[in-house]
């Protein structure tokens, strides 16, 4: 299960993310961008995130995951796609020449920190 690497590295990458003079904040989100061609789990990752976020400055914040879909773009004929099954082939002139546009993504997007209480 390659979602508890995933999950350490976005929990790194967040905590790092957080200024140096709001290390005592509470993180709500972590906003993802992930594509349907990275081959991850949404759920599993969100399982790993929990259990890697315990007792940090992530603990108990939401995993949000906007899934990207995998477009491609025919080279012969400079046709464009979404591709929902692995068929990976032009539908206009048959070709196989693709490349993939999107669906490769794996981002932090956005982080969300709870205001502090004055």
């Amino acid at each position: 299960m390659h979602e508890m690497g995933i999950a350490i590295q976005i929990a790194e990458i967040a905590t790092a993310s957080i200024p140096a003079d709001m290390k005592h904040v509470k993180v709500e989100r972590v906003n993802l961008r992930i594509g349907k061609f990275a081959a991850v789990v949404p759920s599993s990752l969100k399982f790993c995130f929990d259990v890697v976020a315990k007792d940090t400055p992530l603990a108990g914040s939401a995993l949000q995951i906007e899934e990207i879909p995998v477009v491609v773009s025919c080279r012969d004929c400079q046709a464009q796609w979404t591709i929902n099954e692995p068929a990976f082939q032009c539908p206009q002139c048959q070709s196989s020449a693709i490349d993939v546009i999107s669906g490769r993504e794996l981002d932090i997007e956005s982080i969300e920190i709870a205001e502090e209480d004055n």
